[in-house]
C-alpha cells in the first residue's frame, strides 16, 4: 500500500469521519478548519508510516501489519479538532496524534492476543499470522516507539502517556478477573470500557489542547467529553456485534457471545432475568448452546457416555438465539444506554465556546451512535 496516499486510501478526512456534510459545514472559518485538520491528517499518516518502521525485518513487518490493514483515525483526528481551539495543527500536536495512535496500534496486538481473536481490521488478527509471542513484542515495540515520541515532548507528555497506559492496563486487568463478590457486574462493565476506550480517546482530546497552547480551562470538559464518547463507541459495539449485516460490520452476528466475551446486552438480559421467565429462559439457551462452555462443567472427557448425552447446537440454532437477543429489550436497553453517553459527552462540552470545534465534537457524538459498523 502507499502511504503517500492516505485520505484517498483510507477516507480519513475530517468529513468522513464525523459524517459532516457541506451543510454542516457551511462557514468559511468551518471549511478552513476542515481543511488544516484533513492536512494535518495527511501529516500524521506519513508519521505513521515512519514511525512503524523498523530496521529489523520481522519487526518491520510484523508492526506494519495492522497499520496498513486500515482504521480510521478517530484519535489523531480527535486532537487536530481540540487543538483548533489552540494554535492549531503545531508540530508537537502532530507528534502527539501519532503516538497516541501508536498507543492504541499496540493496544490491538495486545488485546487479539488475550481475546483469541482470529480476525482484525478484516485481515487474519497479527498471532495468526505469527503466533503470541511475536503478536505481545510487536505490542510491546509499539508501545515504546509511542513513548518515544511524547519524550520528545517533555515531561507534561511523558506523565499523560504513562497515566493513560496504567488506565489501559488496569482496564484490561479488571476486565479479566471480572468483578468481585458482591460487586455490581454492570457498573464494573462500564469503568472497564471507560478505562480501555474512554482513557485513551480522552487522552488524544487531551493532547490537542495541550500541545497547542489551548486555555488549560478547556482541559476539564475535553477529557469528560472524550472518556464518555468513548464508552458510548464501545456500548455501540456491544450492539453493532449482534447485527445481522456481516457485510457491513465485517464480523459474524453474535462473535463476542460466541467467544464468551461478556458485553452489556447480556449484562442486561441477566438482570431482567432475574424478574423475567421469558428472559430467564433466553439466557439459560445463550448460555448453554451460544457461549463456550466452562471445561469444568464437562464433566469427565473420557465418559462417553457423559459426553454423548450432551446436544451440540447447530449453527442455525446458534444464529437464531443471537437474533432473539438483538431483538430483546435487553439490547434496546443498551442501545439507549450509548444515547445516554452520548448525550452526557456533548453536555460536558458546555464550557467550550460555540463554534466549528465544538459544533464538530458534537456532530461526531451524533455519529458514533449512528454507527453501523
Amino acid at each position: 500500500m502507499n502511504p503517500s496516499l492516505p485520505v484517498a486510501r483510507r477516507g480519513s478526512s475530517l468529513a468522513a469521519n464525523l459524517g459532516l456534510s457541506e451543510r454542516v459545514f457551511a462557514s468559511a472559518a468551518d471549511r478552513a478548519m476542515a481543511k488544516a485538520i484533513d492536512a494535518g491528517l495527511d501529516r500524521v499518516e506519513a508519521g505513521l508510516a515512519r514511525e512503524v518502521s523498523f530496521a529489523d525485518p520481522i519487526a518491520g513487518t510484523s508492526a506494519r501489519y495492522l497499520l496498513d490493514a486500515g482504521g480510521k483515525r478517530v484519535r489523531p483526528m480527535l486532537t487536530l479538532l481540540t487543538a483548533q481551539l489552540g494554535d492549531g495543527v503545531t508540530d508537537e500536536v502532530v507528534t502527539a496524534a501519532e503516538a497516541i495512535e501508536i498507543t492504541h496500534l499496540a493496544s490491538l496486538y495486545h488485546d487479539d492476543v488475550m481475546d483469541e481473536s482470529e480476525r482484525r481490521r478484516g485481515v487474519p488478527s497479527a498471532q495468526t499470522v505469527w503466533g503470541n509471542s511475536v503478536a505481545i513484542l510487536t505490542g510491546d515495540l509499539l508501545f515504546a516507539r509511542a513513548s518515544q515520541l511524547m519524550a520528545r515532548l517533555g515531561e507534561r507528555a511523558i506523565r499523560l502517556q504513562a497515566d493513560t497506559f496504567e488506565r489501559l492496563v488496569l482496564g484490561q486487568l479488571h476486565e479479566t478477573v471480572g468483578p468481585q463478590n458482591g460487586e455490581d457486574p454492570i457498573p464494573h462493565y462500564i469503568q472497564v470500557l471507560a478505562d480501555k476506550t474512554g482513557s485513551l480517546i480522552a487522552a488524544a482530546a487531551q493532547s490537542g489542547i495541550v500541545f497547542s497552547n489551548a486555555d488549560p480551562a478547556f482541559q476539564a470538559p475535553i477529557v469528560a467529553f472524550g472518556e464518555k464518547i468513548g464508552v458510548a463507541f464501545q456500548l455501540i459495539d456491544d450492539v453493532i456485534d449482534l447485527s445481522p449485516k456481516p457485510a457491513e460490520t465485517g464480523k459474524v452476528p453474535g462473535t463476542d457471545l460466541r467467544a464468551g466475551v461478556v458485553t452489556l446486552p447480556l449484562l442486561r438480559l441477566r438482570e431482567m432475568a432475574e424478574a423475567d421467565a421469558s428472559s430467564a429462559k433466553l439466557l439459560e439457551r445463550i448460555e448453554r448452546d451460544v457461549m463456550p462452555a466452562d471445561p469444568d462443567s464437562l464433566g469427565d472427557p473420557y465418559d462417553t457416555n457423559t459426553q454423548a448425552s450432551r446436544i451440540v447446537p447447530s449453527p442455525a440454532m446458534v444464529d437464531a438465539l443471537v437474533a432473539e437477543l438483538r431483538e430483546h429489550d435487553a439490547t434496546r436497553a443498551t442501545l439507549a444506554e450509548a444515547h445516554r453517553w452520548a448525550r452526557d459527552a456533548v453536555d460536558a462540552l458546555s464550557p467550550v465556546p460555540d463554534g466549528p470545534v465544538k459544533k464538530a465534537l458534537t456532530r461526531f457524538a451524533d455519529t458514533i451512535v449512528e454507527r453501523s459498523s
